[in-house]
């Protein structure tokens, strides 16, 4: 196991945002969070990244795992005139002989002298996963990283994910909202909402009643998703970490 997140609460400002999740990631497995707005899958990231304090519970991570870290917004202003070779070596100088070959391997080798800000949506996430395949990690996190790019755009980089993680073995943790892709994407998927609402393999979670109630819209389940209301008191669990929703309200308005 590369990372393992075992009951962690955390709360911020006095509020919970997580209660009690435990998951994990294995090497060379694509893991995908879902979850409404608000629901604490940026927070879970960055408590297995250990950027924000555990209120119970604890993360284990392998000896020596190295991460990689595509955040949700770039933390540089991208007006700024910086071209990507210089963004690559951001906080630490890279070898130009290293920034060429993860630009190769995101399909932007030809980019290195371009300004930041003339990128589009598109390049922009693959100049930085390129930033967070530097020193070869052996986990991905990546907290929505085709938020703001269309429906191709998405499937590209989904599928440039793939190929990153058969190529180098790395293990991927990421947060996303575009559904029909992630089932698609991923080996296990994790339904949030401040608590695990249900997780497993695609298949399985495809067939638990609260992602029923989510994506039986047809094209609208990704815009249901953010509209749901998961408000559930369980009262036991289903096979494959599944709880039970039966006779609860689903609203996706």
């Amino acid at each position: 196991m590369l990372l393992q997140a075992q009951d962690i609460t955390v709360r911020l400002g006095g509020v919970e945002v997580l209660s009690h999740v435990s998951m994990g990631v294995e090497a060379g497995e694509i893991v995908t969070v879902l979850g409404p707005n608000g629901s604490g899958k940026s927070t879970l990231l960055r408590a297995v990244l250990g950027m924000v304090p555990l209120s119970g519970g604890q993360v284990r991570r392998a000896d020596g795992l190295r991460l990689g870290y595509v955040p949700q917004k770039l933390a540089i202003d991208p007006s700024l005139p910086m071209t990507v070779r210089r963004f690559l070596s951001l906080p630490r100088r890279v070898a130009d002989a290293e920034a060429a070959q993860v630009l190769a391997r995101v399909g932007m080798e030809a980019a290195g002298l371009r300004q930041i800000a003339a990128l589009s949506g598109g390049q922009l996430q693959r100049v930085m996963l390129a930033r967070a395949l530097l020193g070869n990690p052996g986990l991905l996190v990546l907290d929505e990283p085709t938020q703001g790019l269309d429906q191709p755009g998405e499937a590209a980089f989904y599928t440039l994910i793939a190929e990153v993680r058969r190529d180098t073995g790395a293990g991927v943790l990421m947060v996303s909202h575009d559904l029909h892709v992630v089932m698609a994407a991923s080996d296990r998927v994790i339904c949030l909402n401040h608590h695990i609402c249900c997780q497993g393999t695609p298949r399985v979670v495809s067939a638990a009643p609260e992602y029923r109630a989510l994506f039986g819209l047809g094209t609208q389940g990704a815009l249901a998703l953010y509209q749901h209301r998961h408000d559930h008191s369980h009262d036991g669990t289903a096979d494959h970490g599944a709880h039970d929703h039966a006779g609860h309200d689903h609203h996706a308005g």
